[in-house]
């Protein structure tokens, strides 16, 4: 493939370049994943921040401050950040009296007193399916128990988790954490869990430490949300026919990651990618069929972006794999419902 190029000195890089492309250009088959990208919870944080911003529009309007990210994708951070919201790391950066959206992932107690301390007006974007496990954190540590929160250190969930029952609470990462953990009362042990785990190595951890303290308890119903279980089952039902699997959502996405691990545990290369621009075309060299799915932070727009991208190297067949139909819809919080 011939390919004009002005510049002497790019000529032999844009060359392999398209060299590489037109190596991986034929027939191709899709097996799309479904469910995937947005869950109800995200679609409600996002439409918080959307909802406000449009309120606070023309003269007299207020800054939407956004404490860290609203839901863990890079796209739809810029997008709202293009809109004006304005994100920060911590509450201190928020100037008193001004106007602040806690992200989907939750937080302490700690950060809700602080924002009262500042006067500032909240506006609460966390999932419910989040609020629940708080809820249950709260339950557990009233009744006298040890809690062992099962989820990954640093998330911005488990920390707004912990922080409910701090000094009952210990955070475990998989179920080799689970040998050298010392209680008070091995008779009063619960366990909960942040939502978006991979379902296996949550089970074999509770397994583990079920093993250890055969009273240990659990919530009345499961912690890991619908939609985390719902896209890791249906990528397992494309995962097994395909040579790739490629999964749209950022590195910091919790659900996204579980994804790409759960493809490779069962044996089949798969990547994490932002959007199409982040396919490498060696990835597609030896996959004639490849597997799709999104995190459930992801906009739906970059599955079809993803799709007219690998159309353009060949012709294309779409095969959706629908394990389970999803309905769930929360309603936004009432301080953004009553200004609508």
């Amino acid at each position: 493939m011939a390919v004009a190029v002005p510049d002497p000195a790019l000529r032999p890089v844009v060359g392999a370049a398209v060299e590489s492309w037109a190596r991986v250009m034929g027939p191709r088959t899709v097996l799309l994943a479904s469910p995937r990208s947005f869950c109800a919870g995200v679609e409600r944080a996002i439409e918080v921040v959307e909802a406000l911003l449009d309120q606070q529009q023309g003269p007299g309007g207020r800054r939407v401050f956004v404490r860290k990210q609203i839901v863990h994708n890079t796209h739809v951070i810029a997008g709202l950040a293009g809109r004006g919201a304005v994100f920060v790391e911590e509450l201190e950066e928020v100037p008193e009296g001004s106007l602040v959206v806690f992200s989907a992932h939750g937080v302490s107690p700690q950060v809700r007193a602080e924002a009262e301390r500042r006067d500032l007006t909240v506006v609460d974007a966390t999932c419910p399916l989040v609020t629940k496990v708080h809820a249950e954190a709260r339950r557990f540590a009233e009744r006298g128990s040890s809690i062992v929160l099962i989820g990954h250190a640093g998330h911005e969930e488990v920390e707004g988790t912990y922080g409910e029952a701090p000094d009952a609470t210990v955070v475990v990462g998989s179920a080799q954490d689970v040998a050298g953990l010392e209680l008070p009362d091995p008779s009063k042990v619960t366990y909960l869990t942040q939502t978006t785990l991979a379902v296996d190595e949550t089970q074999a951890t509770i397994a583990a430490l079920k093993e250890r303290f055969p009273q240990a308890r659990g919530p009345g119903s499961e912690d890991i949300c619908y939609a985390t279980t719902n896209r890791q089952h249906a990528l397992q039902a494309v995962t097994a026919r395909a040579d790739l699997v490629l999964v749209l959502g950022s590195e910091n996405s919790s659900n996204s990651v579980r994804l790409v691990e759960l493809a490779r545990k069962a044996g089949t290369a798969a990547h994490l990618i932002e959007d199409a621009s982040r396919i490498r075309p060696d990835w597609l060299r030896e996959a004639a069929t490849v597997g799709l799915s999104a995190g459930a932070s992801a906009p739906p727009a970059l599955v079809q972006e993803t799709l007219a991208a690998l159309a353009g190297l060949g012709p294309l067949t779409v095969q959706e794999r629908i394990t389970t139909t999803e309905d769930t819809y929360f309603a936004p919080p009432a301080a953004v419902r009553k200004n609508r």
